[in-house]
């Protein structure tokens, strides 16, 4: 079935309309972009259970942005009754007029931006999910996920690992959008899910979390199955238990698509986002068509280039999903942008101007960063490392744009001698290096990728907006300690 959209965004649409027209008057651009998300989020452990009917992402309210003079301004509100247009429209003008004023007053000098484009289009994407956020019987759903609870516990236990807690986690959303100018007129709405079962054990000599995450642009059905990953918590859970320190150094290695999406995220997330190239913080702008990995690297990122949890039909500012190539073959080929820096840099924007709300600031943002699939097996890749590691889970990375340090703190990596798996487990992991070093070492890729969409991304230390990330299994070369 398909995600109906928002009735009260509809029932609000001509109001909007009036008042756009109203505020067209004024000034040279003006656009709306009204939300209204819903969601739940079910978190269950042994010791407690919590419950909401709101998450994260649920939100409804309205942002007006206009342009005059060179400038942009914005005002945010929640509440709107369509019958008093004219009143609304009285009570933002101060506000935007105001913003208009203390800009030049200040005698800041605003970056080079012209008017925004406004072409006549009209979308209206209701996309293909099972079952509604809104409609699921929450009782039952925390019935499952305690049943998922006690068993991840009774099975670890059986194998004789010392468990401590059992989480399970589910968070799902619906998410409608409306955004309006004098020519276009574009409704989406959509359905994503995330999930996570978590182990905390004991060892003789430390205490880890091991866990398993699953995601998707779908509706609650997404649960439904959980325990069939109780026994890949577990494993992982042993082999943390039993895990030694890595000794530093520099090797060959194996990334499982959870890391090679990280380092996705990380190398070439971040570092092509163009609202730093604006403001000259990001070393990529330097790079553009110029090498900057091995032949084996292509990297694609757009909310069209995979399904998940941040696939969209258009952006905040209302530009149609994308497809964005960064990478082709080792070239860097280009960077991805919100609109207002693709004014000012003279360049298309890509689908990729986000808000963490309808309250926050646009700013560019990634969507589904991945790496594309290759031509090798997991065991070729294996079988041609004579010394090195197998790295799999992430827990958080870092990156610096402006010189290319790349960070990524990892969950575990198992031992490759000779061409096998020795059954030797190290844990922690921090992988560092330069960029460029890293993707250019890559030697091998395999045929197979995978997504993940569980996490949330953060521009500096806040802006928090979904995204995913993933690929293949890539062949590098990386410093670990």
């Amino acid at each position: 079935m398909k995600a109906p959209f928002s009735s009260y965004l509809a029932g609000i649409a001509p109001g909007l309309k009036e008042l756009v027209s109203l505020l067209r008057k004024r000034y040279d651009y003006v656009s709306v972009l009204s939300t209204d998300s819903v969601g739940f989020s079910v978190s269950i452990s042994q010791r407690a259970k919590s419950v909401a009917r709101q998450n994260m992402t649920t939100e409804r309210g309205t942002v007006v942005r206009v342009y005059r003079d060179g400038l942009y301004a914005e005002s945010a509100f929640t509440g709107f009754d369509p019958s008093k247009a004219a009143e609304r429209y009285e009570s933002i003008v101060g506000e935007l007029d105001a913003q208009l004023r203390l800009l030049k007053a200040a005698g800041v000098e605003p970056f080079e931006t012209g008017i925004l484009p406004d072409e006549e289009r009209t979308v209206f994407a209701e996309m293909e999910m099972a079952r509604l956020p809104q409609a699921e019987e929450i009782a039952v759903l925390v019935d499952r996920l305690s049943s998922v609870s006690d068993s991840g516990m009774e099975h670890g236990r059986a194998k004789g690992l010392t468990l401590i807690d059992f989480q399970t986690r589910a968070s799902s959303t619906h998410v409608c959008k409306l955004f309006l100018t004098e020519n276009q007129d574009l409704r989406q709405s959509y359905v994503y899910s995330e999930g996570m079962l978590a182990a905390l054990v004991a060892g003789k000599e430390r205490t880890d979390l091991a866990y398993v995450s699953l995601s998707g642009r779908k509706g609650p059905e997404l649960f439904d199955d959980m325990d069939r990953r109780i026994p890949e918590v577990l494993r992982i859970a042993a082999d943390l238990v039993s895990a030694e320190r890595v000794e530093p150094g520099e090797y060959e290695v194996i990334t499982a698509p959870e890391v090679t999406g990280l380092i996705a995220h990380e190398a070439f997330g971040h570092g092509v986002e163009m609202d730093m190239f604006v403001k000259g913080r990001a070393l990529g702008a330097e790079y553009i068509g110029k090498r900057v990995g091995s032949d084996k690297v292509t990297m694609h990122e757009g909310a069209l280039c995979a399904e998940d949890v941040t696939s969209y039909a258009f952006d905040d500012e209302g530009t149609p999903a994308g497809d964005v190539t960064e990478i082709d073959r080792g070239i860097l080929r280009a960077g991805i942008c919100d609109a207002l820096s693709a004014l000012r840099l003279g360049v298309k924007p890509t689908g990729n101007g986000k808000r963490q709300n309808f309250a926050h600031k646009v700013y560019t943002r990634m969507t589904n960063t991945v790496f594309d699939s290759g031509e090798s097996s997991l065991e070729e890749m294996i079988a041609s490392i004579k010394k090195g590691y197998l790295l799999e889970g992430m827990q958080s990375g870092m990156e610096d744009p402006k010189h290319w340090g790349i960070q990524c703190i990892l969950d575990r990596g198992y031992e490759i001698i000779d061409g096998k798996l020795t059954g030797k487990v190290v844990s922690p992991l921090v992988m560092t290096g330069y960029v460029p070093d890293l993707l250019g070492s890559v030697s091998m890729v395999s045929k197979d990728r995978e997504i993940f969409g569980a996490g949330y991304c953060g521009k500096g230390h806040k802006e928090w907006v979904k995204v995913a990330d993933g690929g293949p299994y890539l062949k590098a070369k990386v410093r670990l300690g």
